[in-house]
């Protein structure tokens, strides 16, 4: 049974010797919204348990999004977007917001904290000698970027056994969470509705072209990203859209008068994004 949870939003701001992926666009916030499962299990050294929170937009959802928090948030980051977002009605979505695991981020000095997978240093640029490869292209940490992959296929699945087909599950990611949305995504060997990346880039860049799927070779890539971003610069997210189109995908390209945030302008153009693409029938047992 759904049962309503009163949500406040307020910006997080790390320690200023602390490289943070947190968002800081809305603070002061107050709605409520239909919340279901709320887990806190730490994932540390137990990978086959997913810390997530849920929320839904309505019973018996026939979509899901499973949103991926960036560098040193966690699953709370973005629960203010689902009543933002005001999505239709008739179309009950359920929003997984994965806490990924604890793990130590060499930018912060090997500290101990909520990764995707590890940066080496910020921000990310393609000519720096300690992110990039002797070719100079960026690669980062492919172990992490794996692991996390396996992530979010876990939890693809769970969303499989619920009743939700993968067809109708959408991808999406904040800065290192978008970084994800985009290796998990393009080397899923099932359908998505949709892969979004906010202020994110295409991470290994140099192997998609052999390893992407060709199930989601049609599906729309849906890319925002600020013009003042001082930790992903316009130019590598760019960059990053640029290859994508050369390799054959739709992409929608935004730019926002913003740094490494969240603008409104972007949450209305997310909201039509997902309104274009979301999935108006009964949810089915098969994949």
């Amino acid at each position: 049974m759904v049962r309503l949870k009163q949500l406040s939003l307020k910006s997080i701001n790390g320690d200023s010797t602390i490289a943070s992926e947190a968002t800081h666009a809305h603070t002061q916030r107050t709605f409520t919204v239909n919340t279901l499962i709320e887990q806190d299990n730490n994932l540390k050294g137990e990978p086959e348990i997913i810390d997530s929170i849920e929320m839904q937009t309505g019973i018996d959802p026939v979509c899901s999004i499973i949103w991926l928090h960036g560098l040193g948030a966690d699953g709370h980051d973005f629960e203010f977007i689902v009543p933002e977002l005001e999505l239709p009605p008739e179309t009950p979505v359920r929003f997984i917001f994965p806490h990924a695991p604890i793990r130590p981020i060499t930018v912060n000095n090997g500290m101990n904290m909520r990764g995707w997978y590890d940066i080496v240093d910020l921000p990310i640029n393609a000519d720096c000698p300690k992110q990039s490869d002797q070719e100079g292209v960026w690669r980062g940490d492919r172990e992490g970027m794996q692991q996390s992959a396996q992530i979010v296929y876990r939890l693809i699945e769970q969303e499989n056994q619920r009743g939700i087909v993968t067809e109708k599950i959408f991808l999406a990611g904040f800065s290192q969470g978008g970084a994800i949305a985009l290796f998990a995504g393009l080397r899923l060997q099932a359908q998505l509705a949709g892969i979004i990346a906010l202020s994110a880039y295409l991470p290994d860049e140099t192997t998609i072209e052999a390893e992407k799927s060709i199930h989601n070779q049609s599906t729309q890539i849906f890319m925002g990203h600020g013009s003042q971003d001082p930790l992903i610069p316009l130019p590598i997210a760019a960059r990053s859209h640029r290859l994508l189109r050369e390799l054959g995908y739709d992409v929608e390209w935004h730019t926002y008068e913003m740094p490494h945030s969240i603008h409104p302008n972007e949450i209305e153009d997310i909201a039509n994004y997902l309104n274009k693409h979301l999935v108006h029938s009964a949810p089915t047992n098969k994949r």
